[in-house]
């Protein structure tokens, strides 16, 4: 093997646990090892990353990926860290967000079929769709104890709570999954996070009842923020890896603000830069933090990744409108959707076309034309336009009587400035 997997994720800080075995069967050969994800969303959100970057990992290291998108699995739910049960969905949504999940995960890892260890995706559905209730209890069933079950963690905590047979159950179709995958597909390793175990290894000791087989399992730790919070959520929500949900510019902005403790542990995680440049930058960040190289560092590559290169381009030009010295080519490169998410949250106000072309001054423009929403008065627009304090589209307003003659920016809105930080965004329809 080029590189040792457990010691790529012990070095990065992602090694929860291990069952014993399992380094040296890595080492022995090249191995398949998978994990699942369920779909109950149309996108993967940054939550997933750490396993995403684990099988991306596994396979730089010179091991098989196997992605498992759960079409049966996410008809039933996963009890494991969840207080109540999961809303079940539909075989016609499930399929939908399948389809969105692969797409995604196939930006990550290489599945051209001319290396040895290629990707694979496969769907638990294709194997459990023609298994009858009566054949899984006969054929799986008998081979696991409800004692075994029952001393699962994940099962345990939702006992006062209430759970239902259906999440009981899940334990048992998990480990059924990684009997098929050792069956079928020669998979002995399965990987998760660290909720995961005890599914994991009914996986295993399915296998070793059944079949006398031998079969391994290992866990990465759950992330968690330097400051307690929740990794992976904002006050709007989950960070989506869909930039319809999540836009490239909001994405970029999660991992710009992240804190130095975060970047240095993150970096690790979220990147394939190497120990030797990582350290380097962490080393260099502590010399001068203000300029957040780990930061930017950080932002660059997972942007990248999950977006394109444009898109990051697009994100930092965007980030520069607000915070920075951005310049009017600046807007002016910004789609809709870019512009529109940089600018959520400030103060808005409509104007018909007509009435900005007939508008006599760019002090009547700020102030009775808008409604008093940026001026309350005549006098107040023309006082700071006098003291150099008001932009259009980055433009500084030098006379107060000048004709309003911008550039609207995508042909529909104008931008204003007033003082460093107070912007304004004109809707000219």
């Amino acid at each position: 093997m080029s590189k040792n997997f457990i010691q790529e994720l012990r070095w990065r800080g992602m090694l929860h646990d291990i069952m014993p075995g399992t380094e040296e069967q890595l080492q022995k050969e090249m191995t398949a090892g998978y994990i699942g994800f369920d779909p109950t969303a149309d996108s993967l959100h940054i939550g997933h990353l750490v396993q995403i970057m684990t099988l991306l990992q596994f396979q730089q290291c010179g091991h098989k990926p196997v992605a498992l998108v759960g079409g049966a699995t996410g008809m039933v739910g996963d009890p494991s860290g969840k207080s109540a049960e999961r809303n079940l969905l539909s075989e016609d949504v499930l399929r939908y967000n399948e389809s969105c999940v692969k797409k995604q995960l196939e930006k990550f890892l290489d599945f051209s079929k001319g290396r040895a260890n290629s990707a694979e995706l496969v769907n638990n559905y294709d194997w459990f769709k023609e298994f009858r209730f009566l054949d899984f209890i006969r054929d799986v069933g008998k081979h696991i104890t409800i004692n075994y079950m029952m001393a699962k963690d994940s099962v345990q905590k939702r006992l006062d709570s209430g759970l239902s047979f259906t999440e009981f159950t899940y334990q048992l179709v998990q480990g059924y999954d990684f009997y098929w995958l050792y069956k079928h597909k020669n998979c002995k390793l399965q990987m998760g996070g660290s909720d995961q175990w005890g599914n994991i290894v009914t996986g295993t000791e399915l296998i070793r009842r059944k079949d006398e087989g031998e079969a391994y399992a290992l866990t990465t730790q759950l992330i968690k923020k330097a400051d307690g919070t929740k990794f992976g959520k904002t006050e709007g929500g989950n960070v989506w890896l869909d930039p319809k949900k999540t836009s490239p510019y909001k994405f970029y902005q999660y991992w710009i603000n992240t804190s130095d403790e975060d970047a240095a542990n993150f970096i690790k995680i979220f990147t394939q830069l190497d120990q030797n440049t990582i350290e380097s930058l962490i080393r260099e960040h502590g010399q001068a933090p203000h300029l957040r190289q780990l930061q930017q560092a950080l932002a660059k590559d997972i942007t990248i990744r999950v977006h394109s290169v444009a898109d990051y381009e697009m994100a930092v030009k965007a980030s520069s409108i607000l915070f920075g010295n951005s310049v009017t080519e600046d807007l002016l490169s910004l789609d809709e959707d870019t512009l529109l998410s940089v600018l959520e949250g400030v103060p808005q106000v409509t104007i018909s076309k007509s009435t900005l072309e007939s508008c006599n001054s760019v002090t009547d423009l700020l102030s009775e034309v808008t409604r008093s929403t940026i001026f309350p008065s005549k006098g107040e627009a023309r006082k700071m336009i006098q003291g150099g304090g008001v932009s259009i589209n980055k433009i500084k307003v030098a006379d107060v009587n000048q004709k309003p003659t911008y550039a609207l920016l995508l042909n529909k809105y104008l931008l204003a400035q007033k003082g460093k930080k107070n912007y304004y965004l004109i809707i000219a329809e």
